[in-house]
């Protein structure tokens, strides 16, 4: 990250700021076993990745309702893909995003949301929060047709904020998504939200913590 100081962050949103823990219940619901939540959310990664790598483009709900119904053809139908689809409206965030949140706000550092989802879903899951009024955009990669890890989502982001790359963070609960910042120039800080390592073939995060808190204070320190 540059040392000339955080001028703004961008916070990635599924498991970042709000758990899938209500996911498990919807697929409960619809006759799937609650374990299977991992494992559908990273074939629709996966596939959004492959997407981006061959130049192409696909929107969330799209390649989250085809992971959906690759779990079990036969039980998953369109109204079993619009249960689980409307408990992502349904997300809680996670405890420390509030006051991690209001400590930006109150150091003057604008945040906003960088997603691979859609706006309209953040703006309705910050709403039901009452975390709205601390985020400014709400930027999607619908905005440049490429999923993160790719360049073209965070380098947006920063021209959307009117920074340089260097001087805006991206704080994510993946790895690769802190990757994918840092390689495009960002700054990246990783909240350890799961007790798994950091993988050995990124770079190190900038900003490494256990909590969203501890993320940003860490973050604010590095005004140099």
């Amino acid at each position: 990250m540059s040392r000339t100081g955080v001028e703004a962050v961008a916070f990635d949103v599924n498991e970042t700021l709000f758990s899938l823990d209500r996911l498990g219940p919807a697929f409960t619901t619809v006759g799937l076993d609650a374990g299977l939540v991992p494992l559908w959310f990273a074939r629709l990664l996966r596939d959004g990745f492959a997407l981006a790598a061959m130049s192409d483009y696909r929107p969330f709900a799209e390649l989250a309702a085809d992971a959906l119904r690759g779990l079990d053809p036969e039980r998953v139908d369109d109204a079993a893909v619009e249960v689980v689809m409307g408990a992502f409206r349904e997300l809680d965030p996670h405890p420390d995003v509030e006051p991690a949140l209001r400590l930006l706000t109150e150091a003057g550092i604008p945040a906003v949301t960088l997603t691979n989802g859609s706006a309209s879903l953040v703006r309705t899951l910050l709403d039901r929060a009452g975390l709205a009024r601390y985020v400014g955009a709400k930027l999607s990669v619908d905005a440049v047709r490429r999923w993160k890890p790719a360049p073209e989502p965070y380098r947006y982001a920063a021209t959307e904020l009117r920074v340089a790359p260097g001087r805006l963070a991206l704080v994510a609960a993946h790895p690769w998504d802190c990757a994918g910042a840092a390689r495009a120039g960002l700054g990246a800080a990783w909240v350890r939200r799961t007790p798994a390592h950091w993988p050995t073939v990124f770079s190190e995060p900038d900003v490494t913590g256990a909590d969203l808190l501890g993320v940003v204070r860490a973050l604010l320190a590095d005004q140099l």
